[in-house]
């Protein structure tokens, strides 16, 4: 009697699945554009075979079209349900650093990752104090809302945020975010200039920095956070250079070659 196909029978395979995850783990730091024909290629098919399969990956959004037959990763793939990969390494590497920073300005910490358009937290480090702004590891926030969350958002390219926020109504969230999509982009081009971003509610005030990969991209944002009680204009000065100084330090012992700011 013929024994049932079990996981390691050849039942379950799916060669469609397996040529699209194939096609993501062709790119990398070297190779960030790769032509149909270098796709085919290498997975010793004709351009038609695999057509339907990278047309399905880029309107899905894991792979981005930058010429007439070139391709490299899109922003699913590089913000979205991959993020979580990263964020091991980026939590063990900060760790220390933003408990220091913590320690040094009596302020809460935050370390998020951006998911689509929301900023998740997945560290903190906790200020012992009365007056104090923490927001618990897990949580999702809309980006745009957030000093933290338009750090994120500012290393994406303009055709990116059109498509994050092609569908996405801003005006339903409660000042100071931005109600428009036009409004937000003129904070994000003032947060890359400056290489920070501040936001102001009506009890607290943050300040965010990137935290940038081997590649220079924002791989994740700090910040520090406190009630406007505390966040005068000296403190806030003071405490933005140990941010920035913090990221630095971060970054670098991700691989960021860090010049300038």
């Amino acid at each position: 009697m013929k024994k049932p196909d079990d996981e390691t029978g050849n039942s379950y395979h799916v060669p469609a699945l397996e040529r699209g995850l194939s096609i993501i783990e062709m790119f990398s730091a070297a190779e960030r554009t790769l032509s149909m024909a270098d796709i085919a290629a290498r997975l010793g098919l004709t351009q038609s075979a695999i057509y339907r399969i990278v047309q399905t990956l880029t309107e899905r959004g894991y792979l981005r079209k930058t010429a007439k037959t070139a391709y490299e990763l899109g922003p699913r793939v590089v913000s979205g349900g991959f993020a979580w990969l990263a964020s091991r390494d980026v939590t063990e590497i900060a760790m220390p650093w933003l408990n220091a920073l913590r320690d040094r300005t009596s302020l809460s910490c935050h370390l998020a990752i951006r998911e689509l358009t929301e900023a998740v937290y997945i560290y903190r480090a906790f200020a012992q104090q009365r007056l104090t702004v923490n927001i618990p590891i897990g949580s999702r926030l809309p980006c745009h809302c957030s000093a933290l969350g338009r750090v994120l958002l500012s290393g994406l390219a303009d055709d990116e945020l059109h498509a994050l926020y092609r569908d996405i109504r801003l005006d339903d969230y409660p000042p100071p975010a931005p109600k428009t999509f036009p409004e937000l982009q003129i904070l994000l081009k003032t947060d890359r200039e400056n290489g920070w971003a501040v936001s102001r509610s009506d009890y607290s005030t943050a300040i965010a920095a990137p935290i940038r990969d081997h590649q220079g991209r924002i791989a994740a944002a700090i910040n520090l956070s406190g009630p406007d009680a505390i966040m005068q204009t000296g403190i806030l000065d003071h405490s933005r250079t140990l941010l920035l100084e913090c990221a630095k330090e971060i970054s670098a012992e991700l691989g960021c070659q860090i010049t300038g700011r």
